[in-house]
């Protein structure tokens, strides 16, 4: 019988589609298992390399894979589905991940630990308590302005204005509709505590992470986007280089090129969303008080912090930014506190 080189796996929900391959690339079997069935596959199989693709459960399986002696290859989806020659199917689609992780120069998502998965958790409730109490404050300003009064923008001109307005008995606030905005009010304090309560966790898990205290030294980066980074990052020594870390998050530009000739355009936008949005919120704040402190980051965003080059300057400071943190996880040395700038507690973007 021929030795497996590579066994790729289609994660699912109920059931499981494996795949072997030798080492001559031939395709040994092509099945479909049960949750039971795979967990003693799995168990049967010498060390080897197995490949997933990186959806839901991946790291799960990636952990409890590399436990086992394996090595663990999660394969992004989108680089799976190129490799998908006919129409889809369980079968089809372990064929394309089997395809997929024999490349050489695909980039494989690591496997998450632990505590990364944590810090994950908490930073996804942290993300939906944040759009909800968002929502709630949108709908309550637009139930005011049904009845005439309007209120401003921003958490806090709301939080300042709704006590006034619900006290005020001169405007034409009904009955009904004053004790349906003060259920709102409430409901956003609620959830402000909820917040504060998911913030506290999430520093105290990172605080556990010796980089965590290294990233709080680049500026722009504070309690929230820190631990973001340790979840989504891990060690940087899975990146070529800085810009391939940049690029990874969404922040390098995208490239078009024909005839000898390459024109770059607008970021990629690929990645984590929401940490590329925390970066971007952090070098704005850094060039919003870089005229304050006279320094080699101060004096190299001074010429670019002008109205017409305020966005670019951000996506350039977030772009240094990211490979700023990309030394400092791959280098356990690297710390950044000659630039550290003392941010107003104002200045530093709130949850």
């Amino acid at each position: 019988m021929n030795k497996i080189e590579l066994v790729a796996v289609d994660l699912a929900k109920r059931c499981y589609q494996i795949v072997a391959i030798d080492v001559h690339g031939n395709v040994l079997y092509n099945r479909k298992l049960s949750a039971s069935k795979f967990k003693l596959a799995i168990h049967q199989l010498e060390p080897t390399i197995i490949a997933m693709e990186a959806c839901s459960a991946a790291h799960h399986w990636g952990r409890r894979l590399e436990a086992l002696g394996h090595e663990v290859r999660l394969v992004p989806p989108q680089h799976a589905k190129a490799f998908r020659r006919v129409h889809k199917s369980d079968a089809h689609d372990a064929l394309s991940i089997a395809e997929a992780a024999q490349r050489p120069n695909i980039h494989f998502v690591p496997v998450k630990t632990l505590a990364q998965q944590d810090l994950q958790c908490l930073e996804r409730v942290r993300e939906r308590l944040v759009a909800q109490r968002t929502a709630i404050i949108n709908q309550a300003r637009g139930l005011a302005r049904e009845y005439g009064v309007s209120i401003p923008k921003s958490r806090q001109k709301f939080s300042e204005q709704m006590a006034d307005v619900l006290a005020d008995a001169d405007n034409e606030l009904t009955p009904i509709a004053r004790e349906g905005l003060a259920e709102l009010v409430q409901e956003t304090k609620q959830i402000t505590e909820q917040l504060s309560q998911v913030l506290r966790r999430i520093a105290a898990l990172a605080s556990q992470d010796p980089a965590y205290e290294r990233l709080r030294t680049i500026p722009g980066i504070g309690p929230i986007t820190a631990p973001v980074l340790i979840a989504s990052l891990g060690s940087a020594r899975h990146f070529a280089n800085a810009r391939s870390c940049a690029a990874w998050v969404g922040l390098a530009p995208k490239q078009h090129g024909a005839g000898g000739q390459v024109q770059l355009g607008s970021i990629t936008k690929n990645g984590n969303r929401n940490l590329r949005v925390l970066l971007i919120h952090g070098a704005r704040t850094v060039i919003q008080w870089a005229s304050k402190y006279d320094h080699a980051q101060s004096r190299w965003i001074a010429p670019r912090n002008c109205w017409k080059s305020l966005e670019p300057s951000a996506f350039k400071r977030s772009t240094n930014s990211r490979r700023w943190q990309f030394a400092s996880s791959a280098s356990p040395s690297t710390k950044f506190a000659r630039y550290s700038m003392p941010f107003a507690p104002s200045a530093i973007p709130s949850h």
